[in-house]
Parts: structure tokens; sequence; C-alpha cells
């Protein structure tokens, strides 16, 4: 029998001194589906989810990677320039420029805790 997944989702570890509930409250412009305050809060975004948790003290080193290495949040937006402009409001103004790439156009930025998006808009 094969086995099978009910449920796959993105999970963000906070760091110590960042809100990311709020940075993401915000990024989004909707409150969280579940929120359970210095624990776990939960996002629903056309059908995918993302959590974002309080890592145990114990476990605190092994979420404080200074880079989100290969892993990235990727969002699609239809306005590039729209998305950019909110994150400048949020105050995490991407650092690089928008590229060009085979699929349409892109940037990177980061949220509070240095993990990276990847902003997207597909060719027209």
């Amino acid at each position: 029998m094969a086995f099978r997944y009910s449920t796959v989702f993105v999970a963000i570890a906070e760091g110590q001194g960042h809100n990311l509930s709020a940075f993401y409250q915000a990024l989004f412009n909707q409150r969280p589906a579940i929120d359970i305050p210095q624990v776990y809060t939960e996002f629903e975004l056309l059908g995918a989810r993302l959590g974002i948790f309080k890592p145990k003290a114990t476990h605190l080193g092994e979420f404080a990677a200074p880079s989100s290495g290969g892993m990235s949040l990727c969002l699609e937006v239809e306005n590039l320039e729209a998305a950019i402009a909110h994150l400048n409001e949020l105050g995490y103004p991407p650092p690089g420029q928008i590229q060009q790439v085979s699929h349409g156009r892109e940037i990177y930025a980061y949220d509070p805790c240095g993990n990276r998006l990847i902003l997207h808009e597909s060719k027209q």
C-alpha cells in the first residue's frame, strides 16, 4: 500500500526578537486562521498553508541558520512593482533588482528572520 500525505505545508521557525506573525499578516493582508500567541500561527493561502512556530528553547540552535539555504517561500504576484512597494512599506525592501527569467520577472526579498521570499510575476 502506498503512503499518502493528507496535508503538506510550509512552516517557518520564528527567531528571537522577531515577529513573523505580524510581518506575514501585513504582507498577506489577512488575519491568521490559527493564532496561539507565542506558540503557533497559521495562514491559509489559496490552497496552501504557512505555519509559523516558536521553537522550544532546547531547539533554538537548529533554527538559527544565517540564511534559508535552498528553501524559499515563493509568492506569485500580479504586479511585481506593487508587491515591492508593499515590502518597502513594511520596512523590508528587496536588496537586489528585478530579474528577467525564462518564466517572467522575479525579485528576492527576506522576512524579518532572513527567510528568503521569491516574488514572481509570470509572463503575460
